[in-house]
């Protein structure tokens, strides 16, 4: 009874219209009403305390980070690079626009921020180079989704506070699942982009190519610091989002000469706005997480997963499919937080690698930023390219299986995720 009190106060005031933080403490609000305990000051100070979080401070620092690196240049140098090394063959921009968003996505982790970036930059230069723009914004915004995933990350930081795992894991072993997401999409690009038209850039020359090598060489340097820094210990993860925004800051105003004060304050908003949002829905999460843990409804749960229990790679299969599901019609960060309090309590009962299932849990919320009605960052390519809808869902069909591939060759073979970070962790 009480698993069917939480999901029908939640979307009921879903259904209503309500925003998903007021949506979870309604929910908070009926699971205390179902228990016979409601108490405001309860709620209060776990409202509170679900967002008097340290490591919650990376959110806004790597908001920034992003915002300073598309208004300081960062991100064009990033794209002009990989113009002048691949731009020359055929489909060549797209495979500028993979290379371009996992080296961005190394330095903001924030899909929606990428996605904008290479959209408009790209989607401008294919449609003038007579591209198929649906499977063009299509590949972008598959692109986008490993933002998420290959550090520095806002959902693994999310993640991390919610379930109490390390962010700092978290974040070294995202690095080769994010970078076989992005061979996924070369080898999909390859398949389904031989009819597009043949280059019309030219090759740059070795020389050319040092050039812009070198104009970027700031902006490589920021991802190298990040990771160097967590792993050889310099900082935490909410440091190394401070370095990160300093950094951005500093390269694009004093290097580049691109980042001028009135750019400051459309940045300092649009990431104050952001993580507004998010740090209100991990505070309305805790409300619901603590009740979901007094009303033991992770113990209902397992109870109707308990045949799959035994087996550790049928139980993902079940969690993940559970996740696609829910993603197809909540956001990104609200079914992180959802689902985390939930499914944990079963990761552990079942002997699951926390860090494991963070990235696996992490990689399936982002292939939901793929999937409609929500597809947040479907919304974002059809916007700045003026792209129907339709026509961009039909665009990412291939690119959406390809990481929903990765995906299933993750769960079969975890020691691809499991022995890189041992290896990172020194163990």
């Amino acid at each position: 009874m009480t698993v069917f009190v939480f999901l029908g106060s939640l979307l009921g005031a879903m259904a209503l219209g309500m925003p998903i933080a007021l949506a979870l403490l309604v929910c908070g609000v009926a699971l205390m009403l179902q228990l016979d305990s409601f108490d405001a000051q309860i709620l209060a100070q776990n409202l509170i305390g679900g967002a008097d979080s340290f490591p919650l401070m990376a959110v806004p620092f790597f908001m920034l980070a992003g915002e300073l690196m598309n208004a300081g240049g960062l991100s064009r140098r990033i794209i002009a690079l990989a113009v002048t090394m691949v731009g020359h063959v055929r489909g060549g921009l797209g495979y500028v626009a993979v290379i371009a968003a996992l080296v961005m996505a190394s330095i903001s982790g924030s899909a929606v921020a990428d996605t904008a970036a290479l959209a408009a930059i790209l989607l401008p230069m294919m449609r003038q180079a007579g591209y198929n723009l649906p499977r063009a914004g299509g590949l972008i915004a598959a692109g986008g989704i490993i933002a998420p995933v290959i550090p520095p990350s806002i959902g693994f930081v999310v993640f991390g506070v919610a379930a109490g795992v390390s962010i700092t894991r978290l974040f070294l072993a995202g690095i080769v699942p994010g970078l076989l997401m992005g061979l996924a999409l070369v080898i999909t690009w390859y398949i389904v982009a031989r009819d597009e038209p043949a280059a019309r850039v030219q090759r740059a020359s070795l020389r050319e190519v040092g050039k812009s090598a070198l104009d970027g060489l700031w902006a490589l340097g920021l991802p190298f610091l990040i990771i160097g820094g967590m792993k050889m210990g310099a900082f935490t993860p909410t440091e190394a989002a401070v370095v990160a925004a300093v950094y951005a800051g500093v390269v694009g105003a004093f290097i580049y000469r691109e980042l001028k004060f009135e750019h400051l304050r459309p940045a300092l908003l649009s990431a104050l706005k952001t993580s507004a949002a998010v740090m209100f829905l991990v505070a309305a999460a805790m409300v619901s997480a603590w009740l979901i843990t007094i009303a033991d409804i992770p113990g209902q749960v397992a109870g109707f997963l308990g045949p799959l229990i035994e087996s550790k790679i049928l139980l993902m299969f079940a969690m993940m499919f559970l996740v696609i599901i829910v993603g197809t019609a909540l956001d990104f960060i609200p079914t992180v937080l959802i689902l985390t309090p939930v499914l944990m309590p079963i990761v552990k009962q079942a002997g699951i690698d926390p860090v494991y299932f963070g990235v696996m849990f992490i990689i399936n919320n982002a292939i939901g930023l793929l999937t409609p009605p929500v597809g947040t960052v479907l919304n974002v390519v059809c916007a700045v390219g003026r792209i129907p809808m339709d026509k961009v869902v039909r665009g990412v069909m291939p690119f959406l299986l390809a990481q929903v591939a990765v995906l299933l060759l993750l769960i079969l073979v975890p020691e691809i995720v499991t022995v890189p970070a041992r290896w990172f962790y020194g163990r």
